[in-house]
């Protein structure tokens, strides 16, 4: 069996059918998505900072990426398993930690449903991944299931009043309707919603923070997005030509409301949420 066929049987077995689609828009930014989370890097270091990694501890990052987080919790000591949809960021992320010499596992795996044992992990984190699970409750519980008792959880989320929403309403209208529609992954930018769907397992704590992203102009963020944003890279290289123009035209004119005289300074806002596992 050839290897590619492996890693193929491999993503089938391990991701839920309706995560498929999921699993091919996130995968489409490949190694370019470690641009987009150098973008929010310190967001990342955020709830990095917060989770506190200690060096020995096994820890889960879900919904890795490129490995962004991973690489950032490794660096402190900590045995590091990084998940994801996307066989091409797996890999990436792969070699992103061979390049900085650090010793991290990573898989293709889905955050609803999670190939670990029960309380395997000293401490589980997502940087704005788990929120985008199409099923909130099974991710939800995943997470806590993982977690041992008294152990961390570090989640970074982007709320429903953000400029990330927003960036997300410019793309909605070129994309295909899906039924039924999923719930929105801003909820998890709520605390009374997070507390819906973590008090029962975690005592939990918040804390809000601001990311900027600067770039020289709307058209620069259009570029790094259709580059390395696999929903924006997926949804662009589907449309017709018109549509597509129309779309990189709206794209460009929401970041360029955020210019100054420098360029494009784009306040994101953001949800840390740290819990510890009752």
């Amino acid at each position: 069996m050839s290897t590619r066929f492996s890693e193929e049987a491999d993503m089938a077995q391990a991701i839920q059918p309706h995560n498929a689609k999921a699993a091919a828009a996130w995968n489409a930014g490949g190694q370019h998505y470690d641009k987009i989370s150098h973008s929010i890097s310190d967001s990342i270091e955020h709830c990095v900072i917060r989770l506190a990694p200690r060096p020995g501890e096994r820890i889960l990052d879900v919904a890795t990426g490129t490995g962004w987080t991973a690489r950032r919790v490794a660096a402190r000591g900590a045995a590091v398993t990084g998940i994801d949809l996307g066989a091409d960021l797996i890999e990436a992320a792969k070699s992103a930690a061979a390049e900085a010499r650090l010793s991290i596992d990573f898989r293709i795996g889905d955050a609803e449903k999670l190939a670990f044992k029960d309380r395997g992990f000293d401490a589980v984190i997502s940087t704005c991944g788990v929120m985008f699970a199409r099923d909130p409750q099974a991710a939800a519980a995943e997470l806590a299931r993982v977690c041992r008792k008294g152990g961390r959880l570090g989640l970074t989320t982007w709320p429903a009043d953000g400029t990330m929403a927003g960036f997300w309403k410019v793309m909605k209208p070129y994309m295909p309707e899906a039924s039924p529609p999923p719930p929105s992954p801003f909820e998890w930018g709520n605390r009374e919603r997070v507390r819906q769907l973590l008090r029962s397992s975690f005592d939990l704590r918040f804390e809000a923070g601001t990311t900027v992203l600067r770039e020289p102009s709307g058209l620069a963020v259009w570029e790094l997005f259709v580059a390395g944003y696999g929903p924006t890279k997926l949804l662009a290289a589907n449309l017709e030509p018109e549509r597509r123009e129309s779309l990189k035209r709206d794209f460009i004119a929401y970041h360029d409301g955020f210019k100054t005289e420098l360029g494009v300074a784009m306040p994101r806002d953001y949800l840390v949420t740290i819990g510890i596992r009752k």
